[in-house]
């Protein structure tokens, strides 16, 4: 699994980010990404649905995201 600390960062830095890490790893590990900012499940859940990759979305603590990406199966 890939994780991704986006904490303290805003849009479109964490949608940037998970675009490298798909990239980097061809799309076939799994990706956690963590983030503090509201918008960024928003914007990451858009992009996943537009990539048509699986997407979760828990806030394990108050205002603290945790964002589960499963890649497409190739």
């Amino acid at each position: 699994m890939v994780i991704l600390d986006c904490l303290g960062e805003i849009c479109p830095v964490p949608v940037m980010r998970l675009q490298k890490a798909l990239k980097d790893n061809a799309g076939y590990e799994n990706i956690l990404l963590i983030t503090d900012h509201s918008c960024v499940p928003k914007s990451i859940g858009e992009f996943c649905r537009a990539k048509k990759l699986g997407y979760v979305a828990d806030e394990v603590i108050n205002g603290v995201w945790e964002l589960h990406i499963t890649p497409r199966k190739q």
